[in-house]
């Protein structure tokens, strides 16, 4: 394949900072005729993962998708010229570029993986790989895989260890600072933080943490200043010092308070350090740290979720403020409100038709910034904004094929639990449609612990609602975000309390005239696909349908497949959320003869965190009951399906089940591709 232009034929042209059309609040073009989505408009390849613009100005680099060869690619592209200036293409199969950070306006570096079934971002090895901008001077520079001659350079070593980026050090153009944790059987290591040089990958070391499994936060002077890892106990703890030469301080341990703290940020004087805080009840709070006083005081707090992370200034450095966001829009609050960095970044949240504004990168200087633009119904659209002359230009679009029109909005809801728990979930129900008595899909998230469904865009959930199907995606107890009390209500509690906020949760759709109680079918992947088959087997008469992808269905089966119970923290997780007693009460396979509906089954056979086994067993014991079951398993799949021609079958196969049992739209197939 010639990739100089297939890359330019994907990105098209693209246009000068200086020239780009001036461009207002994100728009799609209208179809007259509004013809049905076919199933590839969702599953095509978005045009980019990341885009940064380099430090002066003159490049962008952009990651690309490939999923016809299982890569993402990397492009660099100088604005106004018709062919990409460089790029970088591994050979192996299912090799990613994941993360990419700008060193200097000509050199990046940049990190190498493996996408795993289910994950929206590939996995890094653990190796750090540098490149010019024009493509020169490109190979691995620090890594397991180095080998004598293979760096950039040809100076770098080969060595047992993971290494991470911790700081590209603005304003020095040959050395960055990294995390470097050796690989160890057994017990959890203990990481360094070393200085590196970016193009021959030799490293110094500065400093050991002080905790196993660390992470480091730098200031802005480049100095490691907090430290969080894990003690003997599996429980988080948090180091603070006040400079490199200063010796680490513990401000706070898991094993004594009971709450996890982590640092997040500092202010633009390194003045002040931001933390997340968890509290006894109710979410997490946002502290100011005082480094001269080394005393902290919460700085803003909301009522229902946790803060989601600090947010920066439009083309600057430092943050201006904490953003919340849960099942609802997000919400900012500025530290400064009427500072000109918070008035700025205020006006282009309203100058683009309600979408949330971020910045995603932005120039040394901060004259121009990389606007990242989305919404429930945009999966994003990037604008280079000119800070000086206030102007956004539209630079590319994510996925221009799909009419923001023509798609479903999300919206928040909120009910009670039988037992007075407060709710949040989702509610997506059909563009066009009038919101009432309409088929149901039930969704619930995978994890379960700590993961949260949140608003925005979802591939998932607007392709079932351009099938005409409402979604409900239910952040039930023991999801993220929402505080550790909530998180900890789900102890324990699979097939329990957690389902029943589920079944109340589709209750509560029946009682507001959403869903037609005659037409409710649960869906849901991983945990999600437990739940489903749960759902059918403790509310048989609730769900006209069920369908479990990659999901676990015997819970005394988590504790030996599988790669959860391989490793020490994995087995003190099953201890604490999952337990030994009595699941066989909780394991919908055990549970058949309660199921009366169809049930559909996906999963792959290299899946090593549910195994195909699961669902297997769950086939079985239905089978053996006399109740229809249909499977579909491809045995090079894993935790979730990745290939284009499985993901086509596998939704062609579960609209076509849904529609057969609560109505709905059939499936539509993309074009044949042309030979």
């Amino acid at each position: 394949m010639n990739y100089r232009s297939f890359l330019f034929s994907a990105l098209f042209s693209l246009p000068t900072l200086a020239s780009a059309q001036t461009a207002g609040a994100p728009t799609a073009a209208v179809s007259s005729e509004f013809a049905p989505y076919n199933l590839g408009d969702f599953i095509r390849d978005d045009r980019f993962v990341d885009v940064k613009i380099s430090p002066k100005g003159t490049y962008v680099a952009a990651t690309i998708p490939l999923s016809a060869d299982d890569k993402t690619v990397m492009v660099i592209l100088k604005p106004g010229q018709k062919e990409p200036y460089g790029h970088v293409t591994i050979k192996e199969h299912n090799t990613h570029v994941a993360q990419f950070w700008w060193v200097s306006d000509d050199r990046l570096l940049f990190t190498i993986g493996e996408r795993a079934g289910g994950l929206e971002q590939p996995v890094s090895y653990g190796e750090i790989w540098g490149t010019n901008a024009d493509g020169s001077k490109q190979g691995i520079i620090a890594g397991a895989r180095v080998r004598s001659g293979s760096a950039a350079s040809g100076r770098a070593r080969a060595e047992s260890a993971s290494i991470q980026m911790v700081d590209t050090l603005i304003g020095n153009d040959t050395e960055v600072l990294v995390a470097v944790t050796p690989f160890a059987a057994g017990e959890i290591p203990y990481t360094s933080l070393e200085r590196m040089n970016v193009f021959t990958g030799t490293r110094k070391p500065l400093a050991r943490a002080p905790a196993r499994g660390a992470s480091f936060l730098t200031d802005f002077n480049g100095q490691a200043r907090f430290a969080s890892g894990l003690n003997r106990d599996f429980k988080e703890v948090l180091y603070y010092r006040k400079d490199d030469k200063s010796e680490w301080k513990l401000i706070n341990d898991e094993s004594v308070t009971g709450r996890k703290m982590s640092a997040l940020g500092f202010s633009a004087d390194n003045a002040t350090a931001y933390l997340q805080a968890e509290e006894a009840t109710g979410p997490d709070s946002l502290r100011a740290f005082d480094i001269a006083t080394e005393t902290m005081k919460e700085v803003a707090r909301d009522d229902v979720v946790d803060p989601l992370g600090l947010f920066r200034a439009v083309g600057k450095r430092y943050p201006i403020g904490v953003a919340f966001w849960g099942g609802r829009r997000p919400q900012f609050v500025y530290f400064d409100p009427d500072s000109a960095d918070a008035q700025l970044h205020r006006a282009l949240q309203s100058n683009f038709d309600g979408a949330v504004v971020s910045v995603s990168s932005a120039t040394d200087d901060g004259r121009y910034a990389m606007l990242n633009v989305y919404d429930d119904r945009n999966s994003g659209e990037l604008f280079i904004f000119d800070t000086q002359a206030k102007k956004a230009n539209r630079f590319m679009s994510r996925a221009e094929w799909l009419d923001s029109k023509r798609l479903a909005s999300m919206r928040p809801v909120y009910f009670k639990s039988r037992d007075g728990i407060d709710i949040d979930a989702l509610l997506t129900t059909p563009a066009g449609s009038s919101g009432k008595n309409l088929p149901l899909i039930v969704h619930p998230h995978g994890g379960p612990f700590g993961v949260q469904d949140m608003w925005g865009y979802d591939r998932d959930v607007q392709m079932m609602a351009a099938h005409g199907y409402a979604v409900l995606q239910v952040n039930f107890r023991g999801s993220g975000g929402y505080g550790k009390q909530f998180r900890e209500l789900g102890r324990k509690q699979w097939g329990l309390t957690m389902q029943d906020d589920l079944t109340d949760a589709t209750q509560w759709a029946i009682r507001e005239g959403v869903a037609d109680k005659d037409r409710i079918c649960i869906y849901g992947a991983s945990y999600g696909g437990y739940a489903s088959l749960m759902g059918v087997a403790k509310e048989p008469d609730l769900y006209k349908c069920a369908v479990g992808y990659v999901g676990v269905y015997d819970l005394n089966m988590l504790w030996g497949r599988g790669d959860i119970s391989q490793s020490s923290y994995g087995k003190d997780f099953l201890a604490e959320h999952v337990g030994k007693e009595n699941l066989d009460a909780s394991s919908p396979n055990k549970l058949a003869s309660r199921i009366k509906v169809p049930v559909f089954l996906a999963a792959g056979g290299a899946d090593v965190r549910a195994p195909q086994s699961h669902s297997e067993a769950m086939a079985k014991a239905l089978k053996a009951q006399g109740k229809p079951v249909e499977t579909m398993y491809y045995s090079t799949e894993g935790h979730g399906f990745v290939k284009d021609e499985n993901q086509i079958a596998y939704y062609t196969k579960l609209f076509q089940f849904f529609e057969r049992h609560i109505g709905g739209r059939a499936p539509v197939a993309p074009p044949a591709k042309k030979k």
